[in-house]
């Protein structure tokens, strides 16, 4: 699995992207802004997108959004600080894996390796 971390906050991410490398065995892919992001999505391909709440260049949910109108079959989860309810309204129709807690941690990863996973099994029909 390939997947982008879209934050500037990678210590605080690091127990999640330990999680990620034990749980798919692979070393993400950075992006410190949405621009570098967006770059990366059109010169790659990945399996999950982790997005973190605010970029320097843009909120989260914005690079999502963005993401989705390149490609909308990514799978991508953003961190934030919102309540269940109100990131489900700030995020309805974006088709979001998750949301992720502001410091994702190894379970946070396993969970969504799992989803991951889940979902390349029902589209490849098996």
């Amino acid at each position: 699995m390939r997947f982008l971390m879209a934050t500037t906050r990678k210590n605080e991410w690091s127990d999640l992207v330990r999680g990620l490398q034990t749980a798919a065995s692979t070393t993400p892919v950075w992006a410190t802004s949405g621009a570098a992001a967006l770059q990366a999505i059109r010169d790659q391909s990945f399996d999950l997108i982790l997005i973190d709440e605010s970029l320097p260049d843009m909120p989260g949910l914005d690079l999502a959004e963005q993401l989705i109108k390149i490609n909308p079959m990514l799978n991508c989860a953003v961190a934030s600080s919102l309540s269940a309810e109100a990131f489900h309204e700030a995020s309805e129709g974006l088709g979001l894996l998750a949301q992720m807690p502001l410091e994702p941690n190894a379970q946070v990863a396993l969970e969504l390796v799992e989803r991951v996973a889940a979902i390349e099994k029902l589209t490849r029909g098996a």
